[in-house]
């Protein structure tokens, strides 16, 4: 007695593809975009502050971003990699114009509060001199003239805050003779002129 005859079994069907994430490229796109537009506005005085928290997201989206590469879960390695680079460039420009700012601003302070010694001095040979002498300081400035018996000659003059310059000036009389005038600022000589003849004027100014 034959075997009966069954019928070959189905043949084993191909399982369906696997569907596929699209790739998260958000987060390392949006820390390339950031990264460099806080690198064009690190560069500007005053809107480079707003640079600061643009350059900061820049760097923690780009990391973000190059970490989802690394596992897989996106494709733009080089955009993250590149938005990392132009943040941390951002990051150090702003960190230079923030210390570069406090340095200035230091430095208009100390000179608004320092005070400034001015000593004039004229010395010579003529017998007649007429001096005048002015200082000009932060929102001020004095002006006056002396006309000394004998020579040598000298007037200090305090003065409180930014300095801006001054100016001395002698004249000699009608019998002539040599005169010398003579600047210094917190002891530094600052200038000196001389001047001989009748009606002669030394002048020590510019300084």
């Amino acid at each position: 007695m034959s075997a009966p005859d069954y019928p070959p079994p189905p043949a084993p069907q191909a399982a369906p593809p696997a569907h596929q994430l699209p790739p998260k490229n958000g987060l390392g796109t949006a820390g390339f975009v950031l990264g460099l537009v806080g690198l064009i506005f690190s560069f500007i005085p005053v809107i480079g502050l707003i640079a600061w928290p643009l350059v900061i997201l820049g760097i923690i989206f780009s990391a973000l971003g190059f970490v989802r590469t690394r596992s897989g879960k996106a494709t733009n390695k080089g955009l993250s990699i590149a938005g990392l680079v132009l943040s941390v460039i951002g990051l150090a420009m702003c960190i230079v114009w923030t210390v570069t700012t406090a340095k200035a601003v230091n430095e208009i302070n100390t000179e608004a509060n320092r005070t400034v010694t001015i000593h004039y001095e004229v010395t010579g040979t003529a017998k007649e001199a007429s001096i005048s002498y002015t200082t000009i300081g932060d929102g001020n400035a004095s002006s006056n003239q002396d006309q000394p018996q004998t020579l040598p000659w000298s007037k200090d003059i305090t003065t409180k805050g930014l300095f801006k310059g001054g100016s001395l000036s002698v004249t000699t009389g009608a019998d002539g003779g040599e005169v010398t005038c003579k600047v210094v600022v917190d002891g530094k000589e600052a200038k000196t002129a001389k001047a001989s003849g009748n009606f002669a004027t030394a002048t020590c100014d510019g300084f």
